[in-house]
């Protein structure tokens, strides 16, 4: 058994420094999990406690899992990443973005980072008013010419391809609990929650509520806009946890996300079950070209993604070839394919730290490592 009491001592500490309010971090190594640790409060207001079934809003993380249902039908052979857009949503192709391929969108180069216009809560919870904008745009730049990170459209872009190759035409939410959710034998890891889970999602705050707001004409604020931002305000909306929102609105739990994130780890398979070969999955710890290159829409900052349309490497996870994705706020999620790991932190306090020493979710993250006896490299 693992020793997991600095793990549990890491996650008290960040709750009693009002860094966090509920935390739930997982972890699987070569294919079995080894721990799996919550405390803290799901509801502060009404003192609830959090439970192992208790469900979290992982914003950015659901791209992880979109992006793995494009290489489940990549696999079945129903999608080429090197074939235009346009040959599965011919629409896509209109205001000069014919040449983007499945490829481009999986690593945020199709040219289509911002939302649209009037966008709304109520509209981007319609899929098709969302896929219809998105298709009529006008790119930002040639696609594949240059990263422009599709903070929310990635989900309607990546979703639209899946449902367009599937013959039975559905929506990522339904395609993730039927092709990835059911044969791994996870509950909870949603993309629109049904009625009967909603009394189980933790209620979510903000550290950086009272920031000022980026400027309204800079790329990130028009690819995350302020009636729709990445917050409690409205990704705590009933109707918006109940739609498929592909991109940034998963509600998973750790439990079930870490185990998503085993199956990559074991090379796209699980307890016997295979999802992608283990060739395909060996792929994605492959920077795509021009790795490093400054992107405008997150103030020139380098995203890594990798040609899988994973985040590939950094500080906050254990290797360079690890795969990951963060979500707005401090969750997180990676597969690690050289020490067969993976890891799931769920939590409701939501912070997005400027420095490594800001991040209340690292020092828990570097306790479960030590406790597993492996390595941060």
């Amino acid at each position: 058994m693992v020793d997991d009491s600095a793990v549990r001592a890491a996650i008290r500490a960040a709750i009693a420094a009002g860094h966090e309010e509920a935390v739930h971090i997982v972890a699987y190594h070569r294919g079995r999990q080894v721990l799996n640790v919550w405390d803290g409060l799901a509801d502060p207001a009404r003192g609830k406690a959090a439970s192992e079934d208790t469900l979290y809003n992982v914003y950015s993380v659901t791209k992880a899992v979109a992006a793995t249902a494009l290489h489940i039908q990549a696999e079945k052979g129903r999608v080429d990443y090197d074939a235009p857009i346009a040959e599965y949503w011919p629409e896509f192709a209109s205001n000069g973005k014919g040449a983007a391929t499945v490829r481009h969108a999986l690593t945020h180069r199709a040219g289509v980072p911002l939302m649209p216009d009037g966008v709304t809560p109520e509209l981007m919870c319609d899929a098709q008013w969302m896929a219809a904008q998105i298709a009529a745009m006008e790119p930002l730049a040639p696609p594949g010419e240059k990263t422009l990170y599709q903070s929310m459209t990635f989900g309607w872009i990546v979703g639209e391809i899946v449902r367009r190759s599937d013959p039975a035409g559905r929506d990522l939410g339904t395609f993730v609990q039927d092709e990835i959710a059911r044969p791994l034998g996870l509950r909870d890891l949603w993309i629109g929650i049904p009625d009967t889970v909603a009394d189980r999602v933790a209620v979510m705050s903000n550290r950086n509520e009272n920031d000022p707001p980026p400027p309204a004409a800079t790329l990130y604020a028009k690819s995350m806009p302020y009636a729709v931002d990445l917050v409690p305000r409205v990704f705590g909306r009933p109707d918006v946890q109940r739609a498929c929102i592909a991109g940034v609105g998963g509600i998973f739990n750790a439990r079930d996300e870490a185990r998503f994130w085993a199956m990559l780890a074991g090379g796209g398979e699980l307890d016997g079950v295979r999802l992608l070969s283990a060739e395909r999955v060996a792929s994605f710890s492959s920077v795509r070209d021009n790795g490093d290159e400054p992107d405008p829409v997150m103030f020139g900052m380098p995203i890594p993604i990798s040609v899988g349309g994973y985040w590939l490497g950094g500080h906050r996870v254990t290797g360079p070839r690890a795969i990951w994705h963060p979500g707005a706020g401090g969750s997180i999620g990676w597969a690690d394919p050289d020490q067969h790991l993976a890891v799931a932190v769920c939590h409701n306090r939501m912070f997005n730290a400027r420095l490594p020493e800001d991040d209340p979710i690292l020092p828990i993250t570097k306790a479960a490592v030590a406790a597993l006896g492996l390595e941060w490299r």
